[in-house]
């Protein structure tokens, strides 16, 4: 047979889509044998120049599992997603999958054999054999084995592909809430529709790295489903939006890492209907324009909504004073209808965002007090961004940023020291501190701040007569051995080039080169002070902050 380059025209062997002896078809979800949670699809089906017999084309879900990329000998046998991601296999080798009930048994009723049990033991002290007896084994297996009075059960990666007998199911799994049914060979919402159709108390299911086709149409209504787990399923929101209507009462839905770039609802104005629906996760997808996100402004329940690990670099809030022009409608929403009313969790966690325009915007959603902002630039001082204090400054109704509580004295410590950061810089430009600060002169006024600069942890209008401010030194050098604290006055004007040098003395530092962070209540990391000519002022440091000295490496 000659072969083919894979630029030339097709290969007759691109015909065969299935083989009925072989009982595999083009498109089919398998696991190989003894190993189900190496997934793969079937790509194509037939012989394979130069091997006899039928051979299976599989595209594996997880790179480095084939070993090409749908071609042999220069022939191309079918389009794989990655250069490493196909193989040709021998029918035997693979598994179409089992039954729901199949997987229940497998997981839950399997026991262990005399010789297994016989492998299960330790080395003594004296290198011999200590067996081990799993206590309570016994009863763990017998209330699993009463199927019927389980409420959760979890079946992820046991190679899952078909309902089985609707009728089968209600009688066993009477009492299911929680069915976990992750990494398995489902593929068609017609076995989901009747695998949930036949557990009327199923409220939660996770059907995470199921490859699941596009047609919907055949989902029967789901009044039970509370909670939808679609991560790394490849749906896109043409396909949610086919689901709205079978999950009347959705209340969470998950669609984590599915390359999602658009949201395109059915109607023109936003995402319409899901009225029960509190939980939105988005994360770890490529919606990269905010106006996608905008769409959701208009869920009448919406309180979380997860957008971590997206391609965001700007953020507003559609009726805003300085919200950019759009024309998709949103400008001429009803004004009594407040975009994202019920929003009180916002995370945009590893997004871009890099302006403090973007930060300032979130002031203006009115119940939001639950934001992430790590892993963006804004937030990362190395990179041009802003230190935790002034987000919390700017942010008036945070309550917790960044997964961690702001406590009403970290609020207040928090704004203070910003206002005296920004009279530092502005004090002789009050417009400008105006419109790059617009809660300046809010700050001001509820902690009684006079134009002087304001001296941290007082109480009522102060004035800094002396600049000082009290800072701890605490060393944690490998090298510098066990040092107690140090705790100095020094001017608000002390540079970190200063602050390095002083350190050297207070600590009797011979020959090391110190580095310096600021520890902050609320970070999970300390902030590194790397520019030597910045100001405690400059910096925000205020009254009993702690600076650790480390040591160059």
């Amino acid at each position: 047979m000659q072969m083919q380059h894979p630029s030339d025209s097709p290969s007759p062997f691109h015909q065969t889509r299935s083989d009925p002896e072989c009982g595999f078809r083009v498109g089919q979800r398998i696991h190989w044998i003894g190993d189900t949670g190496r997934i793969g699809t079937v790509k194509y089906v037939g012989p394979v120049e130069g091997y006899s017999g039928t051979w299976v084309g599989v595209d594996w879900d997880s790179d480095g599992d084939g070993k090409h990329d749908g071609s042999h000998n220069s022939v191309k046998y079918f389009a794989a997603k990655g250069l490493r991601t196909a193989s040709f296999v021998r029918p035997h080798n693979l598994s179409s999958g089992i039954s729901l009930l199949q997987a229940l048994e497998a997981r839950y009723l399997t026991l262990s054999t005399k010789e297994e049990e016989d492998e299960m033991y330790v080395l003594s002290a004296r290198n011999k054999k200590v067996s081990i007896e799993l206590l309570g084994k016994d009863k763990i297996q017998d209330k699993l084995s009463q199927f019927e009075e389980l409420t959760s059960a979890s079946l992820s990666y046991l190679g899952v592909s078909s309902a089985g007998s609707p009728n089968h199911i209600s009688s066993t799994l009477p009492r299911l809430k929680e069915l976990d049914l992750t990494g398995n060979l489902l593929a068609e919402w017609e076995d989901v529709g009747i695998i949930c159709k036949a557990l009327p108390s199923l409220a939660a299911l996770n059907l995470s790295y199921n490859s699941m086709s596009c047609d919907i149409t055949t989902m029967p209504q789901l009044n039970n489903i509370r909670i939808l787990v679609l991560n790394h399923t490849g749906v896109i929101w043409k396909q949610v939006e086919m689901l709205k209507c079978s999950l009347p009462c959705i209340e969470e839905l998950h669609l984590l890492g599915n390359k999602l770039r658009e949201i395109t609802p059915v109607s023109s104005t936003g995402v319409q209907g899901f009225d029960f629906l509190r939980r939105l996760n988005l994360e770890d997808n490529c919606i990269a324009d905010w106006e996608e996100i905008l769409k959701f402004s208009q869920l009448k329940s919406l309180e979380q909504l997860f957008l971590n690990k997206n391609d965001l670099n700007r953020i507003w809030y559609p009726d805003c004073g300085t919200t950019r022009e759009s024309g998709n409608g949103y400008e001429s929403l009803d004004k009594n209808l407040r975009p994202f009313k019920t929003l009180q969790c916002l995370l945009l966690g590893g997004n871009k965002i890099e302006d403090l325009d973007s930060v300032d915007s979130l002031n203006s959603f009115p119940n939001l007090v639950d934001i992430r902002l790590s892993e963006n630039p804004i937030a990362d001082i190395g990179k041009g961004g802003v230190p935790r204090f002034v987000l919390i400054a700017r942010l008036a109704k945070v309550e917790i940023l960044n997964g961690s509580e702001v406590s009403p004295r970290e609020r207040k410590d928090s704004e203070i020291r910003y206002v005296r950061l920004v009279m530092s810089k502005f004090h002789n430009n009050p417009e400008e501190v105006t419109r790059l600060h617009p809660r300046f002169a809010e700050l001001k006024r509820i902690h009684g701040i006079e134009d002087e600069r304001p001296l941290t942890g007082a109480t009522g209008p102060q004035k800094m007569a002396s600049g000082l401010i009290s800072v701890s030194f605490k060393c944690v050098g490998a090298s510098m051995g066990e040092k107690p604290p140090v705790m100095k006055k020094l001017p608000a004007t002390t540079t970190v080039g200063k602050l390095k040098n002083l350190c050297q003395s207070f600590f009797k530092l011979k020959s090391v080169k110190p580095v310096l962070f600021l520890q902050e209540q609320g970070s999970p990391l300390p902030t590194l002070l790397e520019d030597d000519m910045a100001s405690l002022i400059e910096l925000g440091v205020g009254n009993e902050s702690t600076i650790l000295v480390d040591e160059e490496s």
